[in-house]
C-alpha cells in the first residue's frame, strides 16, 4: 500500500469514527529500509497497512501504535542501533534494534479516536441548544438513538420519554440523560417499572441531566448538560481505545512486542514466547536453551 493510499484508508476510517494510527517517517538516518515520508496506518488489532521499514521496524510501530491508542498520546519514536537514543530529548520514544542494518529512523505516531457520539432526541430549545455545543466542541451528534452512541440525552418534553429512554437503556450507553422536572421524571421512570425494567437499569438514567445550576432557562439547561458530559467523558477513558497492549520480550533478540501483533510465536515446554518476526522464532526453535539459559540462571 502506498503512502497516499495509506491516507486514503485513514480518511475513509476517521470518517466511520474508527480509531486507527498513522505512522510517518519523519526522519532516516542511512542505511535503513525506508524513506521520510513513508506511512503506515496501525488498527487496533494490530494489523499495519503501508511501509515504515522492515522486519525490525514493524513491530516497534505496531507496539507504540497501540501504546498510543491506549494513552491518546502521539509520541515521536527513534528506532536505531544501540546508543542511537543517547543524545535523544526525553519526550522522544528511543527503540534499540538488533538489525543488521545500522540505520536510525525516527517515526511520528498519531492515534485518531473518534470523538464521542452524542444522541440528542427533542425539539426543545435544550436539545437544540445541546446539538449546536456539542457540535461547537467537536463532538459527533445524532438527533435519534443509534448504535454505537456513547451518551443520549432525552428532551423530548412529555412526547415519547418513556420510549426513547427505554431504547436508549436498552443499548447500554454509558450516559443516558433525562431533561424533565422532578414530578414529570418520576413519572417517566414509574411507567419503566411498569413495562418491566429493573431498578438496577432505572438507575442508570439521570435526572434531572447536566449540572445543578440552581433555576435555569433552556439554554442553561444545555450548558449544564454538557458541562457534566464532558467531565463524565474525562472519567470514563475519553480519548483512549482499550488497556495498554499485552507485551512480551522476544527471547532472541530481546525486542519487547505487542503480544496481539506478534510476528511469530512458539511454544517450548508448555510456554509460549512471542517473536518479532519469524527470522528470531526460527533462531529460538533450533536451539531454545541457548535463549532461555539467561533467563533460568
Amino acid at each position: 500500500m502506498s503512502a497516499d493510499e495509506v491516507l486514503i484508508l485513514a480518511g475513509r476510517l476517521t470518517a466511520e469514527g474508527k480509531p486507527h494510527v498513522l505512522a510517518t517517517v519523519v526522519s532516516v538516518a542511512r542505511p535503513a529500509s525506508t524513506r521520510r515520508g513513508n506511512r503506515a496506518l496501525v488498527t487496533p488489532d494490530g494489523a499495519l497497512f503501508g511501509w515504515v521499514g522492515g522486519a525490525c521496524s514493524e513491530p516497534i510501530v505496531v507496539r507504540e501504535a497501540l501504546r498510543s491508542l491506549a494513552d491518546g498520546e502521539p509520541r515521536l519514536v527513534r528506532i536505531g542501533p544501540p546508543g542511537s537514543g543517547d543524545q535523544a530529548p526525553p519526550d522522544v520514544v528511543v527503540a534499540e534494534s538488533s538489525c543488521a542494518s545500522e540505520g536510525t529512523v525516527e517515526v511520528l505516531v498519531e492515534p485518531y479516536v473518534a470523538k464521542p457520539l452524542l444522541a440528542v432526541v427533542g425539539e426543545s430549545p435544550a436539545a437544540l441548544t445541546l446539538a449546536e455545543l456539542a457540535r461547537t466542541i467537536g463532538w459527533r451528534v445524532s438527533t435519534e438513538v443509534v448504535g454505537g452512541s456513547d451518551a443520549i440525552v432525552v428532551a423530548t418534553m412529555g412526547h415519547g420519554d418513556e420510549e426513547t429512554l427505554a431504547a436508549a437503556l436498552a443499548l447500554g450507553v454509558g450516559y443516558v440523560g433525562l431533561v424533565a422536572s422532578s414530578r414529570r421524571a418520576s413519572a417517566v421512570l414509574g411507567t419503566l417499572r411498569e413495562r418491566g425494567l429493573d431498578e438496577e437499569t432505572i438507575a442508570r438514567v439521570r435526572s434531572p441531566a447536566g449540572l445543578d445550576l440552581g433555576p435555569s432557562s433552556q439554554e442553561e439547561i444545555a450548558v449544564a448538560i454538557l458541562a457534566e458530559l464532558v467531565a463524565w467523558r474525562h472519567t470514563h477513558a475519553g480519548g483512549r481505545v482499550g488497556a495498554l497492549p499485552a507485551e512480551a520480550v522476544d527471547p532472541v533478540c530481546g525486542m519487547t512486542v505487542a503480544v496481539e501483533a506478534a510476528a511469530a510465536t512458539a511454544v517450548y515446554e508448555g510456554v509460549t514466547y512471542f517473536f518479532c518476526c519469524r527470522g528470531c522464532r526460527g533462531r529460538f526453535e533450533a536451539d531454545p536453551a541457548r535463549y532461555l539459559m539467561p533467563a533460568t540462571s
